[in-house]
């Protein structure tokens, strides 16, 4: 007689993320096929229940939540807005936790966690994204840049893509190593990254060209956006020519490297504009442009800073 299948709830607040919905409910149901058995059981639940709409315009029906869960896991989702009342789940989490669900919170769902728990501790992550709001906030501690983090009590994670690997890692426990290792070829995930694994922008482990001296450049250029590098210092740093250096950024990305700086600069001006309050001058004196910034980033984006802010309120 095959054992009882293992529950799982999915916890959900309007703006969730589509990418981590489908990455939990996908590798459940194919783990099932694999399997050829029901060894999972999900639920989608919400606060109070009923439909919840995600931020890609998909709505799904729910279930409220239980005062006395039963699930042996619960994935609490992101959220287009991390300070959603819906995502205040700290009654929540406490029942889940006296029930001995393991909890796992995604993204901005692990966020706000950290937040209202009034530290980032080595043992929290979140996405990376979510580091400047923290910040802004004056929330203290610098946190982990891993893939999960695990407090002996909950598991936080920085969600999106990351989703795959973790629940990857909870099929361990469940099914065959053989099952898992086919759950992930089906999906095309050739490597099941541990929770330790930094995240690629905010951990630092980047580009992966291959070519040493164009990562550690890379590596160089995204530790030192608020205070651009020269190129001369760069090479300087990498002991090699800019003429090197410039034959190189070519071949791998097929720009300049002071055009590739500059675009990693306005990304992330892009993210503290739509993630933070700061003033659109503090953003541009943050991505290292004390001047014209609003000129390079409607050149760039082709919207000012100004009108990009206004679409966080009308599409979170």
């Amino acid at each position: 007689m095959p054992p009882p299948p293992i529950l799982v709830d999915i916890l959900v607040a309007d703006g969730f993320v589509l990418t981590e919905f489908t990455a939990v409910v996908e590798l459940l149901r194919t783990a099932n096929r694999v399997s050829a058995r029901e060894a999972f059981r999900w639920h989608w639940l919400s606060r109070r229940g009923g439909p919840v709409t995600c931020r890609a315009a998909i709505t799904i029906d729910t279930e409220p939540t239980d005062a006395k869960p039963s699930a042996n896991y619960v994935f609490v989702l992101g959220n287009s807005n991390p300070d959603a009342p819906d995502l205040s789940l700290r009654k929540e989490i406490r029942a889940y936790q006296w029930s001995g669900t393991r909890v796992f919170l995604l993204s901005e769902a692990a966020s706000r966690y950290i937040a209202e728990t009034g530290e980032q501790l080595m043992s929290h992550t979140t996405h990376w994204e979510n580091r400047a709001l923290l910040n802004e906030r004056g929330t203290p501690g610098t946190g982990s840049y891993a893939l999960a983090a695990d407090d002996g009590k909950i598991t936080t994670s920085a969600g999106m893509g990351a989703t795959y690997d973790l629940v990857l890692g909870t099929l361990s426990g469940h099914i065959s190593a053989a099952s898992v290792a086919t759950v992930a070829d089906i999906f095309l995930h050739e490597t099941i990254r541990t929770s330790s694994t930094l995240q690629p922008f905010g951990g630092k482990e980047l580009t992966r060209t291959g070519n040493r001296s164009l990562d550690q450049c890379v590596e160089l250029m995204q530790a030192n956006l608020e205070d651009p590098l020269r190129i001369s210092e760069l090479v300087g740093h990498l002991n090699i020519s800019e003429r090197s250096l410039e034959r190189q950024f070519r071949a791998h990305f097929g720009t300049t490297p002071n055009t590739y700086y500059r675009e990693l600069r306005l990304n992330h001006a892009n993210t503290l504009l739509l993630k933070t309050s700061m003033s659109v001058r503090d953003v541009g004196l943050a991505c290292g442009f004390p001047n014209g910034f609003s000129t390079l980033f409607r050149r760039h984006f082709g919207v000012t800073p100004m009108a990009l802010r206004r679409t966080r309120v009308r599409c979170g």
